[in-house]
């Protein structure tokens, strides 16, 4: 697929786009410019623990989580909800592989709902569009 083809793909979905590392980059991006950039950092820190094998790493990584996103006054503390908070505090002790997969399908909800179709409506996505299609446009017609 083209560039521009595969940036016009980052539309389809919001997985499409934080499947593609470019796609990824742009809407981290753009999170950081509506400041709310810890919600992809999140999901991804999440991608990445339900990959850990060791027991010991599952432990660092689950409080590393807890802290950097979750507990009262996080430095990069995500907006859920009460309940889904206090179950993570309560089972932080003894962390387990899906201790965060309620909070990251509500930050993934979020993403999807509210921030996806803003980044699509953003003229940063349009800019990144319109040029990879002028690229492709001078690729094919070198007499432009």
């Amino acid at each position: 697929r083209s560039n521009a083809g595969e940036t016009m793909a980052w539309s389809e979905s919001v997985d499409t786009l934080l499947a593609n590392k470019d796609g990824l980059a742009a809407f981290r991006t753009f999170l950081k410019s509506e400041f709310s950039e810890e919600n992809v950092e999140f999901w991804l820190a999440c991608e990445d623990f339900r990959k850990t094998k060791s027991s010991t790493k599952i432990v660092s990584k689950a409080q590393k989580i807890y802290s950097d996103f979750i507990q009262a006054d996080a430095p990069k503390e995500i907006n859920i909800d009460f309940h889904t908070k206090t179950h993570i505090s309560q089972n932080i002790s003894e962390p387990t592989l899906s201790c965060f997969d309620d909070a990251q399908r509500l930050i993934y909800s979020l993403m999807a709902k509210d921030s996806f179709p803003r980044f699509l409506r953003s003229e940063a996505y349009k800019e990144l569009v319109k040029k990879q299609q002028n690229g492709n446009q001078k690729r094919w017609l070198p007499f432009l």
